[in-house]
């Protein structure tokens, strides 16, 4: 007979292998019901469903000329777990958490960044700050601003843990002062953020699809477990 822990990744495995979202974890929730845009709001004609994942993309012909957001119609999470499965080809792009709506289906907020040249995947990232925390460092930021940055692992080695053009597990915990963010189980970067003019306490979860170049980006497997 085979013991728990394997019959639980052996269903884990079939379900993957047949394009169906793995079972749901201990307290979360689907964000995505797989099949069409009905949890989500954004753009018209900017995103679409392809192979069980939402999807956006720009081509030289239909091209991505200014950023644009899907955003969740679930709430305006506090304190959560986020996880989800992307895979990107090209360009750049992210999710944002604890964000307020612009208009333009804009957002504005936290990003958990993805971006296939590397350099900021796995960092948290804001616009107005740019870098809230690069990958590899935890940091602590002070309600007038000031920081204290230290480096847990390089840059490098963390990203060698990202997989180029295939499908990543991503993790975004929010909770309090303190986000963390994980790809494929390593831990990329962590702040605790008491800025009184720039953190967030809660807000919108969006998609974004980012001008430039032809790319394309796919998430699938959305699901929130709410902490608080």
């Amino acid at each position: 007979m085979l013991a728990f822990p394997a019959l639980i990744l052996m269903i884990v495995s079939a379900a993957s292998a047949a394009g169906a979202p793995p079972p749901l974890e201990d307290g979360f929730v689907s964000m995505f019901n797989g099949k069409d845009l009905a949890q989500w709001t954004g753009k018209p004609g900017g995103w679409r469903v392809e192979e069980g994942a939402l999807t956006a993309e720009s081509t030289e012909a239909h091209p991505c000329v200014k950023h644009h957001y899907l955003t969740w119609a679930g709430g305006e999470p506090a304190n959560f777990v986020l996880r989800f499965r992307y895979k990107m080809i090209g360009g750049n792009s992210g999710v944002q958490i604890r964000s307020e709506p612009r208009p333009g289906f804009d957002t504005w907020g936290y990003q958990a960044d993805i971006e296939a040249a590397g350099q900021w995947t796995g960092c948290l990232f804001q616009h107005d700050r740019e870098a809230v925390v690069l990958r590899g460092f935890r940091a602590v930021i002070a309600a007038d601003g000031t920081r204290t940055d230290t480096p847990f692992a390089t840059p490098e080695s963390l990203l060698a843990k990202v997989r180029a053009g295939d499908w990543n597990d991503y993790e975004v915990e929010a909770n309090g002062a303190r986000i963390t963010l994980r790809i494929n189980g390593e831990l990329m970067c962590e702040v605790e953020d008491h800025d009184a003019k720039m953190s967030r306490k809660k807000g919108l979860i969006a998609l974004q699809m980012h001008p430039g170049p032809p790319m394309k980006i796919q998430f699938k497997d959305l699901r929130i477990q709410i902490l608080d």
